[in-house]
């Protein structure tokens, strides 16, 4: 079994490295900037600093994510963005290996690609793990257990979901809506309904902030847009009620899911779920309200994990250093 020192999670909204016997070593967005050159496109920042100038720049530049769902949509930008994430933690070109997590449900080809994508970056071996396995353990789930878990990752593009057992996905899907979905209909309705334009790390901010599932909450908070009306800035005082009819469709979509994928599952399997809870993870975790909404619409017991941001990560870190536990992984996936 070879030795991998590097666990990558290349998210649509971040991409997170996790070094061997150290942990977490970068977590930066996503993103790349670039503009037309003469020679094709010039690479005008990427990472954090290509958020920072969302909404700054001229018309020129374009800022993107160039994989998203764990499928690759711009690939030598997705190279070039992952070169310079590595050599900022200390890779080794054609020295280290990569353990690269993705999601389940990919076909052969998209997993070969995201191979060839670290390969094409400078790692000397690439293996591919499941984001939801790594989850599983990240949360402390024992996943060579006979016994099935249910596993919900919620994360800034995606939702995907497992049902694992003995190493392995038995039943596995994603849905394409995440934590950027609620962003762009935060944005959208408060151009509809308060005639106010606001970029999206003002409606990222606005749903950290503010954003709640409970119906009678009243926080409030001031961001500055432009008035679609007189086409100048103006403040205006947003609530948890003014944004909570942006948030409610995704999280209504994900009950579906989750019934979705109950319904068609053996009794036997439901019955573990039903005895090992529902395992929430990742970014959204975080939604004020959310334990209760999910008690209230769905049901089967369900458990949220107390560091659900870094669950996956935590998991393939632990991966880095267990070659047996990873061998079996590897070997189902």
């Amino acid at each position: 079994m070879k030795n991998y020192k590097f666990a990558i999670e290349m998210g649509g909204s971040f991409t997170t490295i996790y070094l061997k016997d150290q942990g977490v070593v970068l977590k930066e967005s996503t993103l790349i900037a670039a503009e037309p050159h003469i020679d094709g496109y010039k690479i005008v920042a990427v990472g954090n600093e290509a958020k920072r100038i969302i909404g700054k720049t001229d018309d020129r530049v374009e800022i993107f994510t160039p994989i998203s769902n764990g499928v690759i949509t711009n690939y030598q930008y997705a190279v070039v963005l992952l070169k310079s994430f590595l050599k900022k933690v200390g890779f080794k070109d054609n020295v280290d290996n990569i353990l690269f997590l993705a999601p389940s449900g990919l076909t052969i080809r998209e997993k070969e690609k995201l191979m060839k994508l670290c390969e094409d970056a400078g790692a000397l071996n690439v293996a591919l793990v499941p984001s939801v396995i790594c989850s599983s353990i990240g949360a402390g789930r024992n996943i060579e257990s006979s016994k099935v878990n249910m596993v919900i990752n919620m994360g800034g593009s995606e939702v995907e979901v497992g049902v694992i057992n003995m190493c392995s996905i038995i039943k596995g899907g994603t849905l394409c809506l995440g934590g950027k979905s609620i962003d762009v209909a935060i944005s959208n309705l408060l151009a509809n309904q308060k005639k106010v334009l606001v970029g999206l790390p003002t409606a990222e901010v606005l749903k950290n902030e503010v954003g709640s599932l409970y119906e009678n909450d009243h926080l409030n908070m001031e961001v500055t847009g432009i008035s679609i009306d007189t086409k100048l800035p103006i403040s205006v005082s947003i609530s948890s009620g003014d944004i909570r009819y942006a948030i409610l469709p995704f999280f209504a979509e994900l009950i579906r899911t989750i019934e979705t994928t109950i319904n068609v599952l053996q009794p036997e399997i439901v019955n573990d779920i039903m005895n090992n809870k529902i395992l929430f993870v990742g970014g959204l975790t975080y939604m004020t309200g959310l334990e209760d909404y999910l008690k209230k619409h769905l049901k089967y017991p369900i458990e949220i994990c107390d560091e659900g941001e870094n669950a996956t990560i935590k998991g393939a870190g632990r991966l880095l250093s267990e070659n047996d536990l990873l061998e079996k992984i590897i070997k189902n996936f």
